[in-house]
């Protein structure tokens, strides 16, 4: 792990709490244990201010090329669970991929309890989408 820890945003952070704190119905087993696993992932998390977020970490609108030990390659983009659409790759962190990728950075690889069995997969390219809006937190 390039930064030693997952590394977040701090409204990303705060958001992020919030839809896990009431996400906690999640409707099979793996989706279950991958929202507890990344709870317990932002708990040693490095929280930081948006200037001080490296390029390469994975955030809400970040775009991403990952590669799977098994052979598979995607694209996909990670989004805040309304705009999800497999259609146009956008994955919800409120998935096993979403949960396994969130916070980590370009040229780690993780590994994580998918539905179809625990797979190592290298983050090859995260880009980030400066189109999209960045997570607002009411006050």
């Amino acid at each position: 792990m390039k930064y030693g820890s997952i590394i977040l945003e701090k409204k990303e952070y705060v958001y992020l709490k919030r839809i896990l704190n009431i996400s906690g119905y999640a409707e099979n087993f793996e989706t279950q244990k991958s929202l507890q696993r990344l709870s317990e992932e932002l708990r040693k998390a490095q929280v930081l201010d948006e200037k001080d977020m490296p390029e390469d970490v994975i955030r809400f609108n970040s775009k991403i090329m990952v590669y799977s030990e098994t052979g598979w390659e995607k694209s996909l983009q990670l989004v805040i669970p309304s705009e999800k659409d497999a259609k146009l790759d956008k994955v919800s962190i409120l998935t096993p991929m979403g949960a396994a990728l969130f916070g980590y950075s370009e040229g780690d690889t993780i590994e994580w309890d998918f539905p179809s069995g625990t797979q190592k997969i290298k983050i090859v390219t995260v880009t980030q989408d400066t189109t999209q809006n960045k997570i607002e937190t009411p006050i």
